[in-house]
């Protein structure tokens, strides 16, 4: 999984998210010599260890690492010198297991047969085990008039296996952490189960406790008792059974917040139909080849990106992108792999294979996005790795004081055990990343990749949006619009015959001219004797006649010089077509508006955003443009490095301006702006210097891009607010004695759950 940086990813004013390598430390060695890993941490119990692990990390020389408790990995670069075994040496040395991830294995099975996480199960058994044998406890220990004689003997017995085994990963953490000097959440449970069932069992064996006809009451609230005579088996049971309820649904949340990532690195095929010498041979994807053609037949999934050789279909990319209409192709057209041939057979020359394609591209941005980390995360991260240490010297003055001013060891050992058991910084490890996972992954579905945290923040602040034209707001190819004839001309002998000439020009308008001709009248006619005249147009000798097509004409009669004024005034390029010396017609043809354009611009209005279109084309083309779309101002006549200046003019307005681009020239200026977004259908240059990427060619996604990124944000934040929240009115409330301590450990177990809970309505994101 090393591997070493070669080239520096494109620069970024706001919004950088390129990879640690790209970015060494001060003082470390050069990027060149740096090399990225992605390690797997076991043993994370809680914020506080993932903040351990990182910090250990990053005190190694030219180390740059970021451990994330939700995805349960570390995203590690380090320069040349250090090996991947030196870093897992670290990792161990604080008390937590790291390897490097398994090669992935072609899949044999679908996602509903996948092997369940040993850790889910575990939890489940425990869960399950506790649940049943604490619930007597509980519910004797609670109720006076269950409590027959000698029942507290009983509850030991049932609270035992609870507190020993079902407790065991808590106390077996919090073991290990404190032979590394550490103390993580674990260890505030573990002390505070184990005080109260220690101090259980004094009672029981050593004082009053244990007589018969002994009767014990449940109150919410701390009270003083003789301390001889009370026992706490229903908190150190009640405790251990919640938080490992707790720890279940955490865990089965956080699988279910993977799942659309995990979903998405299955959606390949498994094996293809590869022609070797004019036969087909069935081979794993894994064993294709750039260059190589394989066989699609309809049903099929293409097995990797490519270009369709042979065959004509349509394509059903709506398990990749959202796209719920198949889209057709035909010979020359690209398909990308994981699609669904929905039509005829198609034969496919592979273009890109394995980490190269575009479902490997987007399955590795959104998993870059989970690991990452808000600048709002690092500092609930700072907060939960100094957070534990206070908690237990809390604890310790909560008993102090109580002792001091009550004279009330009872009370004053249950209001320290409330204080260790309801302070839990799970809610705050979890608040950031969680959302993160289902937020990128929802967005993966719909075909839009997030690339970090990072842009999140950008999304907020966002009031302008910067469209370039072609291939963003229209399709980026150019199409018969409409013809003019001259007064005793015929128009289909116009467009036929310009047709045939133009279907041996490379020109884009020609080519838009030849195909509208095909279209309308069928197979065009021969051309002799074509010439291209460099700058004015083509030539050649069909059915008999000179036809000339272009600005070869030096005169026009008044009806075809009015038709071509008013085509231009449209924003069309009107040419003119002529045959044996005489002007006979004008072809208009433009760059046509994508259907869902003028949608997607009332989208991004009702969001806020100010839209300005930005274009090299000529102002006339651009402002037609603009007007059919719903675009106020307009930005024309632009070349490449021109467009930079103009988002930057925008910046020193004031204005927080996104950029949705698709194009070479377009990456520049998506660098440039504060939230780049580049079409995926665009170049890769363009894709590579943007924060946010849209699969599908569609407009509307950039508006869906910006609400999801802010429902994202949101959600961060309520789920941060909840975390602060609790412990700041949980923790004095413990210390002043209004928390029973059972009453605390089900309280804190369900605030983990309840951050969980709203990151995955993300899921629901339409």
């Amino acid at each position: 999984m090393t591997s070493t940086t070669d080239e520096p990813p494109i620069a970024r004013t706001a919004g950088a998210t390129g990879t640690a390598a790209a970015t060494p430390a001060p003082g470390t060695a050069d990027s060149a010599a740096t090399s990225d890993v992605e390690l797997l941490i076991g043993g994370m119990t809680c914020a506080s260890c993932a903040a351990r692990v990182e910090k250990k990390l990053n005190r190694m020389d030219g180390v740059t690492a970021t451990v994330n408790y939700a995805t349960e990995k570390a995203k590690v670069s380090y320069p040349a010198g250090i090996e991947v075994a030196d870093l897992i040496a670290v990792v161990e040395k604080t008390g937590y297991t790291a390897e490097e991830p398994a090669p992935p294995q072609p899949a044999t099975h679908g996602p509903e047969q996948a092997p369940e996480d040993p850790e889910l199960t575990d939890y489940r058994q425990r869960l399950t085990v506790s649940a049943l044998l604490a619930a007597p406890v509980i519910a004797l220990s609670m109720i006076p008039a269950l409590q027959f004689d000698n029942w507290q003997w009983l509850a030991l017995t049932l609270a035992s296996p609870v507190v020993v085994w079902g407790g065991l990963p808590f106390h077996r953490a919090a073991f290990t952490n404190a032979r590394h000097g550490a103390a993580t959440m674990d260890t505030l449970i573990s002390m505070g189960t184990l005080a109260a069932f220690g101090w259980s069992l004094w009672a029981l064996f050593f004082g009053d406790a244990g007589m018969p006809g002994m009767h014990d009451t449940f109150e919410f609230t701390v009270s003083g008792t003789d301390g001889a005579s009370q026992i706490y088996l229903e908190v150190a049971s009640g405790v251990i059974t919640f938080i490992l309820l707790g720890r279940y649904l955490e865990a089965r949340s956080k699988r279910r917040a993977g799942a659309a990532l995990r979903a998405l690195m299955e959606l390949g095929a498994k094996d293809v139909a590869v022609l070797r010498d004019g036969r087909e041979v069935r081979v794993p994807v894994d064993r294709l080849a750039v260059g190589d053609r394989f066989v699609v037949r309809p049903g099929e999934k293409i097995a990797t990106d490519g270009t369709v050789v042979e065959g004509a279909s349509a394509v059903d990319a709506a398990l990749l992108t959202g796209e719920s209409v198949p889209v057709d192709v035909a010979v020359g057209d690209a398909v990308t792999g994981a699609t669904v041939n929905a039509g005829g057979r198609l034969v496919v020359e592979a273009t890109r294979i394995g980490a190269d394609t575009q479902l490997a591209r987007m399955a590795r941005l959104v998993e870059d996005a989970q690991n990452g980390k808000a600048e709002v995360q690092r500092l609930a991260d700072r907060i939960s790795a100094v957070f534990v240490p206070a908690v237990i010297v809390l604890a310790v003055a909560t008993f102090g004081a109580w002792l001091g001013l009550t004279d009330d060891t009872v009370a004053a050992f249950t209001a320290a055990v409330a204080v260790l058991i309801i302070a839990c910084p799970c809610a705050l490890g979890l608040a950031t990343p969680t959302a993160l996972m289902v937020g990128t992954g929802r967005g993966a579905q719909l075909g839009i990749l997030i690339k970090g945290p990072e842009v999140l923040e950008s999304t907020r602040r966002v009031d302008t949006v910067v469209l370039d034209k072609t291939g963003t707001v229209t399709t980026g190819r150019m199409t018969l619009q409409k013809v003019y004839v001259a007064e005793g001309a015929d128009e289909e002998q116009v467009l036929r015959l310009a047709g045939a000439v133009e279907h041996a020009s490379e020109h884009p308008v020609g080519r838009a001219v030849a195909a509208g001709a095909d279209h309308r009248f069928g197979p065009l006619p021969e051309v002799e004797e074509f010439e291209n005249v460099p700058g004015r147009g083509v030539r050649g000798r069909v059915e008999g006649h000179d036809v000339a097509v272009g600005r070869l004409f030096d005169a026009l009669p008044t009806e075809l010089a009015r038709a071509r004024d008013e085509a231009e005034r449209g924003g069309r390029t009107a040419v003119v077509v002529g045959w044996d010396g005489a002007a006979r017609g004008v072809v208009a043809v433009a760059d046509t508006v994508k259907e869902t354009s003028a949608e997607a611009v009332r989208e991004l209005r009702a969001l806020g955003l100010t839209p300005v279109l930005l274009t090299g084309d000529n102002r006339l083309v651009a402002e037609a443009v603009a007007d059919a779309v719903g675009i106020d101002q307009v930005i024309a006549e632009v070349l490449p490095e021109e467009k930079v200046e103009a988002v930057r003019r925008l910046r020193s307005e004031g204005r927080c301006v996104a950029m949705v681009g698709d194009g070479v020239n377009d990456a520049a200026a998506l660098a440039t702006a504060d939230l780049g977004l580049a079409m995926g259908t665009g170049t890769d240059a363009a894709i590579e210097a943007s924060d946010l990427t849209l699969v599908r060619g569609d407009l509307r996604v950039a508006a869906d891009a910006i609400r999801l990124s802010r429902r994202t944000l949101a959600t961060i934040k309520g789920n941060l607010v909840w975390a602060f929240g609790y412990n700041v009115a949980a923790l004095p409330l413990a210390a002043a004695g209004l928390l029973n301590p059972m009453i605390a450990g089900a309280t804190m177990a369900f605030s983990s759950v309840f951050v969980v809970s709203n990151s995955l309505r993300l899921r629901t994101f339409r």
